[in-house]
């Protein structure tokens, strides 16, 4: 078949291969993930035998099959051509532009959707997630910490839902920062509908993101999975307002399973219907009390105290040479040192640099990070890390 050379501002050929395989029902992150470690690529995946694909394991006949088969199908040119004519983007996880903490994850996505850009300083980002059924205390705190957190650096993640979700992003445009909304449905649509205007405004602040085909429809069980990755796209999160069984607990409970950050702010004790979650977090000692924007910087550790110098220096409370420190190797912390000479070392992946530093992964990503946002390391394609040449 003949290849379309505007395709190319679609996806790349890796992501096509990647794309042929995520289209498959019931293949998934994890199957997807098995699939790779026996037959190392996808193109070697695609070329294997029914018999071989089926002794990989979680993989069954009728998967090995559908695999098998998905070779000759048009889903995939049919699926480019929704995604050019929607204006969105398909990146793999060998892209450079893959989100470097999706591959903390579990079942990272094998595909992610695009419409707007990623950029590699959106890997300083805080979610800020709560109720549908927000109070008007919930909707300004929502908005204010959204602000903060923009003004501060940060990318603000959400999930465009009603409630805190659509109040945080108006929060981090109203500060003219970066916002990335990550959907619970394909991009060939927007939901919930009346936040089309919201989604516009977000993709030309940053992106709409989501792991799911085109024109897949907004259904209970996707909002879980939705849940993982607007954690997995974050360094903490920030609940605002959420009741006993809001779904923002169980992002709460991911971002724990996930080693990052969980913070709340408390709410009134008379209304439980808006509060009563967020209050048990911080009393159970699974979220830390938040009442303004130091109190999430202290906790982000080098990370916070990076972004809080620059957003001192941006306010005129230091003068230019703060900046200038901030990407100085010498105001390294030891864990960044470590990091650091474990690349110029030679290690490259993220796992290589644990065993060699013996830190811990979220130590090491943080370092990462800050190593980063200094300019002394790059993040190469397959989330390789590499030092920078010195000019």
């Amino acid at each position: 078949m003949t290849v379309n050379a505007d395709d190319t501002k679609v996806l790349s050929d890796t992501a096509r291969k990647y794309l042929r395989l995520h289209l498959v029902p019931k293949l998934g992150p994890v199957r997807m993930r098995n699939l790779l470690e026996r037959f190392g690529t996808p193109g070697a995946v695609l070329g294997a035998s029914r018999a071989e694909l089926a002794r990989v394991p979680r993989i069954s006949d009728k998967i090995a099959d559908a695999i098998f088969r998905s070779r000759e199908s048009e889903s995939v040119e049919e699926e480019i051509e929704r995604a050019r004519e929607a204006g969105v983007r398909i990146i793999c996880q060998q892209d450079a532009d893959y989100p470097p903490l999706l591959w903390q994850m579990y079942d990272p996505p094998i595909c992610l959707y695009v419409r707007g850009t990623l950029r590699p300083t959106d890997a300083v980002a805080v979610s800020i997630v709560g109720t549908r059924r927000n109070s008007h205390y919930g909707a300004e705190q929502a908005v204010r910490f959204g602000e903060l957190l923009a003004q501060a650096g940060f990318t603000i993640v959400s999930g465009l839902a009603r409630g805190i979700d659509g109040y945080a992003h108006q929060g981090a445009l109203r500060a003219g920062g970066r916002t990335v909304a990550v959907l619970g449905n394909g991009l060939a649509s927007i939901y919930p509908p009346e936040h089309a205007s919201l989604a516009d405004d977000i993709a030309k602040a940053g992106a709409l993101v989501s792991e799911y085909p085109m024109t897949i429809s907004p259904t209970p069980e996707n909002f879980p999975r939705r849940n993982r990755i607007i954690v997995g796209l974050s360094l903490g999160v920030l609940v605002v307002e959420a009741g006993k069984r809001s779904g923002a607990l169980i992002t709460a409970r991911l971002a724990h399973e996930m080693n990052r950050e969980v913070f709340a702010i408390p709410g009134r004790i008379d209304y439980p219907d808006w509060s009563a979650g967020t209050n048990a977090i911080i009393r159970d000692g699974q979220a830390k009390l938040v009442t303004c924007l130091d109190d999430i910087l202290d906790e982000l550790d080098a990370v916070g105290r990076i972004m809080g110098r620059d957003l001192e220096a941006e306010n005129g409370q230091k003068n230019a040479d703060s900046k200038e420190s901030s990407s100085n190797a010498g105001t390294m912390d030891e864990p960044a040192r470590s990091v650091l000479e474990a690349i110029r070392k030679g290690a490259e992946l993220a796992d290589d640099i644990c065993a060699v530093t013996g830190l811990p992964s979220g130590t090491v990503s943080t370092a990462l990070t800050s190593l980063q946002l200094k300019g002394l390391v790059k993040r190469l394609s397959g989330n390789r890390f590499a030092c920078r040449k010195s000019r």
